[in-house]
């Protein structure tokens, strides 16, 4: 016989998404199952067991929890250490401890909020099961984690929750291991949980419970607006089949023609009115459960105001139990916007709520649960290859966290940009990005932003050494970094686009070419930047490319005007009357725009991609303004999609830079001539714009040298963009990096950030 395996008797650390999604539970389990004994515990790092088996029990345990964790958690690592004298001892069986509160940083990942789970829908649509149709039903797999907590480790007397006291049966589910809500923090039901109630502005109610959602389907069908309370905030929500109503709304909101969201029912409901892939059904009825942006289907549309001249809808299904109640009790699509005025940051609390929607709202359907942090909606679309494109990180995805490729001496607060602002905390290995914060140009954005540093220093027990930020003097971000006082890291905007697609990759700065496209960021040389082509590698960066420059006539003015980047554009080749003409301009703004560029009069030089698209849209009469950030490149997107099965391209040509500031400059002049002769279909041509672009990517790529090219920025948003440039590089022989569990767009600077303060790599060159 062979001999005995030996006894062990070991510590394991496991890093990761392991607090709040039924980890605890899971590892009783599988731990039990292999006949392992001791013990596991949430602690500060995590989770932290003591297992004492045989060898093969224990290597059984440590794959188990590397490979078959629940869906919910994501673990990054599993550590086996030496117990210390100090450790809990094995016992007969293996048992869940006390969480340890003390002794070490916090450095656990805070667990995002999930998706309501099938279990518990099937359970809350049984009439026979004790939580039938209870809008706060949840598990260890589903329901609100990052918008109850007050603080690490997550158990419920740190989290909101610890208001409602669990009643005998619900101790029982909850203490029970072969429960589905053993420790599951938000365990509730009708006789203990939050309850709901139907009110008005003035806080009178109208209804509780069942006949809250009765009264509210009556409000959406009789052609109200509702405040609802969900997990991260309050939606507004209105019949998005009723145009009149959608228009009010807009009219209340202040929001003139940026989309809608639309919650549907289910799957079914949803096709009849958009195009959802098999991928985008499963992002759909993922735990992150996102709105993803999908094709209207023809024939029986929304109402036009859900989304003007635009193809595609934000659609998303129910994610909480409330939601699952109230469509199905209303049966139509409904728009479910964040609950505010536009550009304002959610609404989380009742009295707030009531205070500022009073102008907005009819009816407001509220509960008791508190919000400690507002999550908005994540936002995601797909890529032609069903590669998904995150717009907007946050409820289901955030505060996930992410590794960094070696270890910071100390904590670091990276406050990231202007617009779609996240935060980050950098500690050691770990970086934790925030959830979307929004633009900091508003002063209620502003105290959000604030607040969230606040919370995240508290829920990570950090004592920041040093605060990383933008160049940009005038960001608020910037500001509140000089406020501080602490020691401060100024990171280039387009550098930490870069890095931060690096970051998620796993990739070191050797040999690549960053593709670094957006609106516009502060550059090394004072201008605005947008059309970058960064070359990394030596532990430098290096501006190798760019796109020719050009003003924007009238500074933010041009951001706002699309005729009138199309007029600095052809100014530079002297066609400028010809297309003030085209526009129908009078003599007077004529000649007063033209004296402007002429005499560099607050005309800035930028090299923006996203103002490129901006005069491309105003040339194919697609559009002249931009009334929400973008919406005149979505025109172009939204043109070229129609024909995308067309060849044309347009040309661009890579040259020595006409200006210093870079080696070579994308010179967009001879495409700017063709669209100004052209008389073709401006779809096509929007189309050609595209695989222009994408060829001259290529084009710097072979001259740059790289192997590696990482695209980055807002500009890549674009579905279509991000596709043809994908597939030209790979085609070209170079190995592509895309965003995966970032944005694309400003929501991922603040982890470029972390990463420059690791690598100390802040600034960009510029050739002598």
């Amino acid at each position: 016989m062979p001999p005995p395996l030996p006894a062990t008797d070991v510590m394991l650390r496991v890093r990761g998404t392991v607090q709040g999604v039924g980890f605890r539970p899971f590892v009783h389990r599988t731990a039990s199952k292999l006949g392992v004994h001791g013990w596991v515990l949430n602690d500060p790092q995590g989770v932290l067991i003591r297992a004492a088996g045989d060898t093969l029990q224990i290597d059984a345990l440590v794959s188990a929890l590397e490979h078959e964790a629940p869906p919910a958690a994501h673990v990054i690592e599993v550590r086996r250490l030496a117990p210390q004298p100090v450790d809990q001892p094995v016992g007969g069986d293996f048992v869940i401890l006390s969480s340890k509160l003390r002794g070490s940083a916090v450095t656990a990942a805070t667990p995002a909020d999930l998706a309501l789970c099938a279990d518990c829908r099937r359970e809350l649509l049984d009439p026979h099961d004790r939580r039938f149709h209870y809008p706060f039903i949840n598990c260890t797999q589903c329901g609100p984690r990052y918008s109850i907590i007050d603080s690490l480790p997550y158990d419920r007397p740190r989290t909101t929750m610890r208001a409602f006291r669990m009643c005998p049966e619900c101790k029982r589910e909850y203490e029970n291991p072969s429960s589905r809500r053993f420790h599951a923090e938000p365990n509730a039901c009708p006789v203990c949980g939050p309850q709901l109630r139907l009110t008005e502005s003035a806080g009178n109610i109208f209804g509780r419970r069942e006949d809250a959602i009765r009264l509210a389907a009556t409000a959406l069908h009789d052609g109200l607006i509702l405040a609802v309370k969900g997990v991260g905030g309050y939606h507004l929500m209105c019949d998005a089949t009723n145009e009149r109503v959608v228009t009010e709304l807009r009219h209340r909101k202040h929001r003139e023609e940026k989309p809608l969201a639309v919650m549907f029912r289910d799957l079914e409901m949803l096709q009849e009115y958009a195009d959802a892939s098999p991928a985008a059904e499963k992002l759909l009825l993922s735990p992150q459960a996102p709105i993803v942006l999908l094709p209207q289907r023809p024939g029986r549309p929304l109402a036009y105001s859900i989304a003007p001249g635009n193809p595609w809808v934000g659609a998303l299904l129910p994610y909480a139990p409330l939601h699952v109640l109230l469509l199905a009790e209303f049966d139509r699509p409904v728009v479910a916007t964040s609950a505010n005025l536009s550009e304002e940051p959610l609404c989380t609390d009742n009295d707030e709520a009531r205070e500022r929607l009073f102008a907005i709202a009819d009816l407001y359907l509220e509960h008791d649960r508190i919000i400690a942090r507002p999550v908005d909606d994540s936002l995601v679309r797909l890529a032609a290859d069903n590669h998904p494109i995150i717009l907007r990180r946050a409820r289901g995805y955030a505060p996930a966290p992410l590794d960094l490729p070696g270890r910071l001496p100390g904590s670091v607060l990276c406050l990231g940009g202007q617009m779609k602002n996240t935060i980050a905390v950098a500690s050691g290995e770990q970086l934790v990005l925030s959830p979307h914060i929004g633009d900091l140009e508003n002063l209620s954005t502003h105290q959000v932003f604030e607040r969230t540093i606040k919370m995240l220093g508290e829920l990570y027990e950090s004592r920041f050494a040093l605060i990383a930020h933008d160049k940009h003097p005038g960001y608020t971000s910037t500001q509140s970094a000089i406020r501080s006082g602490l020691p401060r890291l100024a990171v280039q905007h387009h550098l930490a686009h870069v890095l931060a697609c690096l970051l998620e990759n796993h990739h070191p700065a050797e040999g690549v070419l960053g593709i670094s496209w957006d609106g516009t960021g502060y550059g090394e040389d004072g201008t605005v930047w947008g059309g970058e082509f960064l070359l990394l590698g030596q532990g430098r960066a290096e501006r190798f490319a760019r796109l020719r420059p050009f003003r924007l006539v009238g500074g933010e003015a041009a951001v706002k005007d699309a005729r009138r980047v199309a007029l600095a554009l052809a100014h530079e080749f002297g066609q400028f009357t010809k297309v003030a003409a085209r526009f129908g301009l009078s003599p007077h703004d004529t000649a007063n725009l033209n004296t402007m560029l002429t005499h560099s009069l607050n005309s800035p030089v930028c090299s923006s991609a996203g103002r490129l698209f901006d005069g491309v849209g105003a040339l194919l009469r697609l559009g002249v303004r931009n009334t929400f950030e973008g919406q005149m490149p979505i025109a172009v997107e939204a043109a070229a999609t129609r024909a995308a099965r067309s060849t044309d391209v347009l040309p661009f040509e890579v040259k020595a830079a006409v200006t210093p500031g870079a080696i070579l400059d994308v010179d967009w002049q001879p495409t700017i001539e063709r669209l100004l002769h052209a008389e073709g279909d401006p779809d096509v041509l929007a189309a050609a714009f595209h695989r222009g672009l994408a060829q001259a990517m290529v084009d710097v790529a072979r001259q740059a040298g790289a192997g590696t090219v990482a695209l980055t920025g807002g500009c890549f948003q674009n579905a279509l963009l991000h596709t043809l440039a994908s597939e030209a590089l790979t085609a070209a022989g170079f190995k592509v990096l895309v965003h995966r569990e970032l944005s694309p767009n400003d929501n991922s600077i603040a982890a470029g950030q972390a990463l420059a303060a690791l690598w100390n790599l802040t600034t960009v060159t510029l050739p002598s």
